[in-house]
């Protein structure tokens, strides 16, 4: 499978990701517990995972599994990472709108790419430092929010708490796609190995993040188990299955291609999501916004196309003898 239709369907996906979340709010809120959807699109992912290493097992050439406890201890770490991100994830959108939150989730390109140059050595031309800076500068943008004919009371739209929440998301999200990438690329492991140590960590973090909930609110409301389902709906389902199938998506390209990728999937995703926000949430599109967008498609441009695509290189001239 090319990494470019991976691409594309993790930016349908994650389009769709904000928007699934809050419709699947009641007046603002979530009646079901938001900490077991994490779990839950643990569980899948690492069912899912289990199931294709048992059917590569099966095949005449078995998959390489590195068993040693020093490599699998490594998964312990982004498996608390993504456990935050993902709480963090659903906190800030009681704060912002979901095409809010989409953009503001492009930030993390930045800090994925001073991650890039620090923990896995790779380093990024001029032009694509620019289209970093430059994507930063769009998504600021597209923040601004136009005081029109009412009265200015605040540079932005949403409280200051959903910003601080959507920096620690995007800071977040940087930090636990390296590291991945970092243990995907380390060995030649099967992928579906892999995954099955990063999920099976990751399913026991939040089974303990679900017990911890309960003994900090004294167990009035049960055992987590007891109330697992209490509140779903079938769009709470779809997010589960979306944050689940996401996730798998984001493993295939750390494995085969890199992060940058994957950062710019989700980012081209805003594009969808303040659409359909449009209509489902009658989000205001301001210009603001639409200005965002325009810089943000520049940057992509920047970073992926060729140098000679982008200027009109001087051509060689041809050497004369004397």
């Amino acid at each position: 499978m090319q990494w470019y239709l991976v691409a594309a369907l993790l930016t349908v996906l994650t389009s769709s990701q904000g928007i699934l979340t809050t419709l699947s709010q009641s007046n603002g809120k979530y009646k079901y517990d938001y900490a077991t959807i994490p779990f839950l699109a643990e569980l899948f992912k690492l069912s899912v995972s289990s199931f294709f290493l048992w059917k590569e097992s099966q095949s005449s050439s078995p998959p390489r599994m590195t068993k040693e406890w020093r490599s699998i201890r490594l998964y312990l770490v982004p498996s608390v990472i993504y456990l935050i991100h993902n709480n963090v994830q659903f906190a800030t959108l009681t704060y912002v709108d979901p095409s809010t939150y989409q953009i503001m989730g492009n930030l993390k390109i930045v800090t994925t790419g001073i991650l890039f140059r620090l923990v896995l050595k790779r380093k990024l031309s001029n032009l694509q430092w620019m289209a970093v800076v430059l994507l930063a500068v769009g998504t600021t943008t597209s923040q601004v929010k136009g005081c029109g004919d009412a009265p200015c009371d605040s540079l932005f739209s949403a409280p200051l708490q959903g910003y601080m929440l959507g920096i620690l998301s995007a800071c977040l999200s940087a930090l636990a796609g390296v590291y991945t990438e970092y243990l995907m690329k380390k060995n030649n492991d099967s992928l579906y190995w892999q995954n099955v140590q990063l999920y099976t960590f990751g399913v026991i973090f939040n089974m303990g993040w679900l017990i911890y909930g309960d003994f900090k609110a004294g167990f009035e409301r049960g055992p987590w188990w007891q109330r697992l389902f209490n509140g779903y709906s079938i769009t709470t389902w779809m997010v589960v299955f979306n944050l689940g199938s996401t996730g798998l998506l984001v493993s295939w390209l750390m494995k085969y291609s890199d992060n940058i990728v994957k950062v710019y999937s989700t980012s081209m995703a805003m594009l969808l999501t303040m659409v359909l926000s449009i209509y489902l949430f009658n989000v205001r599109a301001t210009l603001q916004l639409f200005l965002g967008i325009v810089i943000c498609i520049i940057s992509l441009q920047m970073y992926f196309m060729p140098v000679n695509m982008l200027v009109e290189l001087p051509q060689t001239l041809p050497v004369t003898s004397k």
